[in-house]
């Protein structure tokens, strides 16, 4: 359920701002248990439509009898009894129209925090009693025409900001529904629907062309292009072959597959991303704790105002329901809801944007200092460069042993890696169609290679780093291109040979780099490989510098070195070698994780390794931090001009504002920030 009246601090799909759960109206309190969110807040919307349309057709007989408009027009339509019909149908209006606001007045007493409902409440009894008191013989005049169209407005203007709302909560339901319902399940004997959540580990399910992918896994069998675009922002359809691993939720092309599920719907990479989008519209930044702490303060400074007004006023010499009005129009003025709505509605938009984009936002502000940023460290494997390394040359130093033997050798210690190293060396030996022996007493050397005992020989595949470290002699007439990295095969500790590889630099690299150059943000180049292939894809990038031959150890140094300048770094990695240095960094962001989003350590994720994509979240958390400050400076602002106004400052002027001039006041400058909001956009 909707947690009833709250104060909008958390603006989530579980929760709406204040003033929007009704659900205890009429319904009783678990009318709509079993109900979907989304179903919930739509029923919401269509109670506070009839309640304004009802509404609207008393206010018209309201205006007609009241004495006031009556003057105005100058005529005179009073008949005996008729201050009695204007009393009965001015009060369906404020229990009908106005019990959202006055249940909503309740609920905040009772958790003793006075808001938005507890002001209107107050509002709308203080001037339905006076008037109602002024039927019954108090003299003066009664403002039913200005309660009828205070509620009138108030209603309407909620009804308007709920829509918004849940435009913004939209985006995320539709992440909800790219989740198929059935999928077509392999048996033995034939293929059998079912229902996507009963799906488990290892079970083959069959993809059907122009179908969703109804669970992670990998495939089994066939190939086809898929669409992961609504769910990695990835625009371009993908080829997905045997062995590939494909995401629930993408929409598959004129290809049909097999899949073998690799987990259950619950822990599907989708199911992962709305936790994630939910969880992080739940929790709060410095940006949203300043909204809050102004809202409350509007609070007080509105009840002390009015409270004030209406003193000054009344004990001034004006009449009791002149003072009862000024006071009523400043509390409606003040009411804090722009303000409350000012931070969550641009936090529910930009969450569920930015997952629809392949952008996952874990931690808030995290997300808001990405305008602070000075510095991006790059981990330049798979992010800078494509990542898939090419063999581009094997050279055998030993007369016994040839180049593809070498090479035999060398993929036995490389098929326990995942490395891309590995990948390239392993695909090499599956081109040469050779045999990849077993390895005996396997061991990593933390960040200079891999050892192991092949067919009774020792082994190693190193890097260059090694062979300085163990004072081994480079082979004479060795050379590497700055392209290439080298790793060097070693047999029984003699040098056997090296092999060479090439990773190619990303067409979108070079834009990235010269956006942030744009932007004001230094660009630095962090890898393991040797300083000159640092150097060569730093010059051909256009990049302020690089720190080369880096252990994973040594990685949290080199941010600490930046940090220790005065810089502001954020640093990609890929969450888990990298852990240490994202966690050091200022702002931590996980790259290429795919459906690993868990990556622990990480303010941010990003699902694909485009450095375009660390270029647009920049741009992005610049752009939701200005459409918070916008709406916050918007939300405060018309108070300063609207408030005196309310208060009667210009009176003598013949300048004042009524009460229902004031709620259209607040309405304009609550739908102004909804509208605001709604125009927050993902720069591609």
């Amino acid at each position: 359920m909707i947690a009833p009246y709250r104060k909008h601090k958390d603006m989530d799909m579980n929760k709406m701002p204040e003033g929007m759960d009704h659900s205890k109206m009429h319904h009783g309190k678990d009318a709509h248990q079993g109900m979907s969110e989304h179903d919930h807040h739509a029923m919401m919307i269509a109670d506070f439509k009839k309640r304004f349309y009802v509404v609207l057709a008393l206010t018209i007989p309201i205006m007609l009898l009241s004495p006031m408009i009556q003057h105005f027009m100058g005529v005179n339509w009073a008949f005996a009894g008729s201050s009695y019909i204007l009393f009965a149908l001015s009060s369906v209006v404020f229990v009908y129209g106005g019990w959202p606001f006055l249940t909503g007045l309740v609920e905040e007493v009772k958790a003793k925090n006075p808001g938005m409902m507890f002001l209107i409440g107050f509002a709308i009894t203080v001037a339905y009693s006076y008037s109602v008191a002024i039927v019954f013989g108090l003299q003066g005049m009664d403002f039913f025409w200005e309660l009828a169209t205070l509620i009138l407005i108030m209603l309407l203007g909620h009804w308007i900001e709920m829509k918004s709302v849940m435009g913004a909560s939209n985006e995320l339901q539709l992440l909800v529904q790219f989740m198929p319902a059935d999928a077509h399940m392999v048996m033995p004997d034939m293929v059998h629907d079912v229902k996507t959540d009963t799906l488990k580990e290892n079970d083959i399910i069959l993809v059907k062309p122009g179908e969703k992918v109804a669970a992670d896994g990998f495939i089994l069998e066939g190939e086809s292009y898929l669409n992961e675009s609504m769910l990695t922002g990835e625009s371009k359809p993908v080829l997905k072959v045997k062995g590939d691993k494909v995401i629930a939720g993408s929409i598959n092309g004129n290809g049909s597959f097999k899949v073998t599920v690799s987990h259950a719907a619950k822990d599907s990479y989708l199911s992962q991303v709305v936790k994630l989008v939910d969880d992080a519209q739940k929790s709060k930044s410095q940006t949203q704790l300043l909204a809050n702490t102004a809202a409350k303060w509007l609070t007080v400074i509105a009840l002390v105002t009015g409270i004030g007004t209406f003193l000054y006023w009344y004990l001034t010499g004006q009449t009791l329901a002149f003072a009862m009005e000024r006071m009523v129009t400043v509390i409606v003025i003040c009411c804090p809801h722009a303000l409350g709505l000012a931070v969550p509605l641009v936090v529910a938009k930009s969450t569920a944007l930015s997952a629809k984009h392949g952008l996952l936002i874990k931690n808030r502000t995290a997300f808001e200092n990405a305008r602070k940023i000075t510095t991006i460290v790059f981990d330049k494997t798979g992010t800078l460069t494509v990542g898939k390394f090419e063999v581009t040359k094997v050279v055998s130093l030993n007369k016994t042993i040839d180049e593809n033997e070498l090479i035999r050798l060398a993929s036995a210690l490389e098929q326990k890696s995942e490395h891309p190293i590995a990948t390239g060396i392993l695909q090499k030996v599956k081109d040469l169609k050779l045999a990849i022996p077993a390895t005996e007493n396997f061991k990593a050397i933390t960040g200079k290679g891999v050892e192991a005992t092949v067919e009774g020989k020792k082994l190693l595949v190193v890097s260059p780093g090694y062979l300085t470290e163990n004072k081994l002699t480079l082979p004479d007439g060795f050379t590497a291109n700055d392209t290439e990295t080298v790793v060097f095969v070693l047999i029984d500790q003699k040098l056997a040979g090296y092999i060479a590889l090439s990773d190619e630099i990303r067409a979108e690299s070079a834009e990235a780099i010269e956006t942030l150059k744009q932007e004001n943000i230094k660009s630095i180049l962090l890898t393991g490989d040797n300083k000159k292939v640092a150097a060569s894809v730093s010059k051909t990038l256009g990049m302020d510098s690089f720190f080369a031959e880096v252990l994973p150890h040594q990685k949290l140094e080199k941010v600490k070195e930046l940090q220790a300048k005065g810089e502001f770094v954020a640093m990609t990695g890929d969450g888990v070698n990298d852990a240490p240095a994202l966690a050091q960094a200022d702002i931590g962001i996980a790259v290429g994780s795919g459906s690993d989003i868990a990556a622990e350590t990480a303010g941010i994720v990003l699902v694909n390794s485009n450095p375009k994509d660390i270029v647009s979240l920049i741009l992005f958390g610049k752009a939701t931090y200005r459409k918070m400050i916008q709406n916050i400076i918007w939300a405060t602002g018309y108070n300063v001009f609207a408030l005196p106004l309310a208060a009667g400052v210009l009176f003598n002027q013949g300048i004042v504002l009524s009460p229902a001039a004031g709620a259209v006041l607040m309405t304009v400058s609550t739908v102004v920030v909804a509208i605001n909001a709604s125009l927050l956009k993902v720069r591609g």
